[in-house]
């Protein structure tokens, strides 16, 4: 395997990776009531809209004119993505939400194995393309969990689970084998 072939297969993987986080936490948000996206479980936690808020800002900052521009952007004012107005809705927040991910897919999905050595700054500091999608890519992974983990502590026992459910691992695994089973006789 080529170098080129590495960096695509790189690039094919870290964009199947986001397209994953971004469809979790919406599964997750589609078990959520329009009140408890503005909940916190304390004073000082984050409620699902001010981890979105504050991911759009960074996907904002982050993915416009990435290869051209600091990654930290001098109209970015941070700790505002950490308060939410009164009179902020479930609607205006999905619309932060997708604008985010837009200047994501729009940055990373042009990318070709060609540009993942080329060097961008983030706060003044330079990092591969490699290093900034994959710092990116655990940043948007940590707060998507945290996202699960809020509506499914909002959700309780209602909860739809999003993977395997608790008890279900050797049942799926069957299901697994069986399926395997019957493609490879086909």
């Amino acid at each position: 395997m080529s170098q080129e072939d590495v960096g695509t297969a790189y690039l094919a993987d870290a964009l199947n990776n986001l397209r994953s986080y971004k469809k979790l936490a919406e599964e997750a948000l589609t078990q959520t009531s329009d009140a408890d996206i503005f909940r916190s479980i304390d004073p000082d936690a984050n409620s699902i809209a001010i981890l979105i808020k504050h991911m759009a800002g960074n996907m904002r900052s982050r993915w416009t004119n990435f290869l051209t521009s600091d990654g930290e952007k001098p109209d970015r004012h941070r700790d505002r993505e950490f308060e939410i107005d009164p009179g902020t809705t479930r609607v205006e927040v999905m619309q932060w939400w997708e604008e985010g991910w837009r200047c994501v897919f729009d940055a990373v999905t042009p990318l070709t194995a060609a540009d993942l050595l080329r060097t961008v700054t983030i706060a003044g500091r330079e990092h591969t393309v490699v290093q900034a999608i994959s710092r990116q890519l655990l940043h948007y992974a940590g707060h998507v969990n945290q996202i699960v983990l809020l509506a499914k502590h909002f959700r309780g026992p209602e909860w739809n689970s999003l993977s395997i459910p608790k008890g279900k691992s050797e049942s799926f695994a069957r299901q697994f084998e069986l399926k395997h089973a019957a493609r490879s006789r086909a």
